[in-house]
C-alpha cells in the first residue's frame, strides 16, 4: 500500500569529497516518493549537493535531481583527474584512500603552513568555479520548489551568513566552501567569508523558521565520535576540525533538546515552539570515522562511488529502522543527548 506523503527537510554537512556520502543518501532518498523535500539546508560539500538537488529537482522532478547529483560528482572526479592531491603507489597498494604519502598532499600541507593562499595562488583561482557554472542554472534555481539554506562565515564578524535561493551564485557556494587555508577568502557584497563549516555546519536554523516541515533529516559526514586519542600532527589537526565544525549544530541540538524537555511552558513564544515540535532523524554514517582528513581532498572517482554506495546502504539501514517514524516522532534520542552534554 503506498504511503502517505510526508513533508521533510534536509541539513547537509560539509567535508569536501566526503560529501559523495551525502550524494549516496540523497539518491536514496529521492526513490521515496512518500519523501516529500521542503528545503535543505547545507554547507560546503552540503551546499553544493544542496544547490544541485534543488535544481535538478526543478528540471525534472526526482529523476532529475539524481541525475543532477550523479553529473555534479563525475564532473568533480574529472577535474581532479590531473589534480596533485593522487593517491601514492603505497596508499594504493596498502587499500587507504587517505593521502597521507601522497607527495602533491604532503607538499601542499608545508606549504600552507608557511605560506597562505594570498602568496601561492595570488590569481585566487577555484577549481569549483566552471563546474558551477557548467552544472547548475542559477536562474533555474531561484524558482525551484525545493528552499535552499547555504551557509557561509563572515570573517569580520565571525557570525553566519545564510544564502536563500534567490541569493545564490557561484560566489556564495564557494564561499561556503572556502577553507582558508587553501584558498583567498571569497568577497560578496564588500564582505569577506570564509567555509560555513565555523558557522553552522548545517545551519538548522531557516528549517525551523522559515519552513513548514517538523521532520529534519541530518546527514553529518563528520563523526562527533572518534575512537582513541589523535597523537600524531594529522590525527590531531583531524580531531580538531570535526570538534569545531560540528559544535554548532551540536548546540542547535541542545537547544532543541532543552525546549521539547519544557515545551509545556513556552505558550505564547512561538519561535520556541517551532524550535520544540520538531522531529529529527540522523542518518548514521559508520564509516567517516574510518578515513582521516586528507581522503577529503581525494576526488578518484573509484573513492567517489564507493562513498555514494557507502550512502545508498546507510540511507537504507535509516529508512528500515525508522522509515515509519518520519511524521510521527523523532528518532533522536534528545533525553540522551541532554544527559551527554
Amino acid at each position: 500500500m503506498e504511503r502517505e506523503p510526508v513533508l521533510v527537510d534536509l541539513a547537509l554537512q560539509g567535508g569536501g569529497s566526503h560529501g559523495a556520502f551525502t550524494w549516496g543518501v540523497l539518491d536514496r532518498l529521492l526513490e521515496e516518493s512518500w519523501l516529500e523535500i521542503e528545503g535543505v539546508s547545507g554547507t560546503s560539500a552540503g551546499a553544493m549537493n544542496a544547490a544541485v538537488l534543488a535544481d535538478g529537482y526543478a528540471a525534472g522532478g526526482r529523476e532529475g535531481a539524481r541525475a543532477a547529483l550523479a553529473s555534479y560528482w563525475s564532473h568533480v572526479s574529472e577535474a581532479a583527474r590531473y589534480s596533485p592531491f593522487q593517491r601514492s603507489p603505497l596508499d594504493k597498494m596498502m587499500g587507504r584512500w587517505n593521502l597521507d604519502t601522497a607527495p602533491g598532499y604532503l607538499f601542499m600541507d608545508f606549504m600552507t603552513r608557511l605560506m597562505s593562499p594570498y602568496q601561492y595562488n595570488p590569481m585566487g583561482t577555484n577549481a569549483l568555479a566552471p563546474i558551477l557554472d557548467k552544472q547548475i542554472d542559477f536562474e533555474r534555481l531561484r524558482n525551484s520548489p525545493v528552499k535552499v539554506f547555504i551557509t557561509a562565515t563572515n570573517v569580520r564578524t565571525g557570525r553566519p551568513r545564510v544564502f536563500r535561493n534567490a541569493d545564490i551564485t557561484p560566489e556564495a557556494l564557494m564561499a561556503s566552501a572556502c577553507l582558508p587555508t587553501l584558498f583567498q577568502a571569497v568577497e560578496i557584497d564588500g564582505e569577506a567569508y570564509w567555509d560555513g563549516g565555523y558557522s553552522g555546519n548545517p545551519t538548522l536554523a531557516p528549517l525551523v523558521s522559515e519552513l513548514v516541515s517538523d521532520d529534519t533529516i541530518l546527514i553529518p559526514i563528520n563523526p562527533l565520535e572518534r575512537p582513541g586519542t589523535p597523537k600524531t600532527p594529522a590525527e590531531i589537526l583531524n580531531r580538531l576540525n570535526e570538534v569545531s565544525f560540528n559544535s554548532v549544530a551540536v548546540k542547535e541540538l541542545y537547544m532543541m533538546a532543552l525546549l521539547q524537555r519544557h515545551a509545556a511552558e513556552l505558550s505564547g513564544d512561538t519561535e520556541a515552539c517551532n524550535w520544540a515540535r520538531m522531529r529529527v532523524h540522523i542518518v548514521r554514517n559508520p564509516i567517516m570515522a574510518t578515513l582521516g582528513f586528507s581522503s577529503k581532498l581525494n576526488a578518484e572517482w573509484e573513492f567517489l562511488t564507493m562513498l555514494k554506495d557507502e550512502g545508498r546502504k546507510a540511507a537504507q539501514l535509516f529508512l528500515d529502522d525508522h522509515g515509519h517514524d518520519i511524521g510521527k516522532a523523532s528518532t533522536v534520542n534528545f533525553d540522551q543527548l541532554l544527559t551527554e552534554l
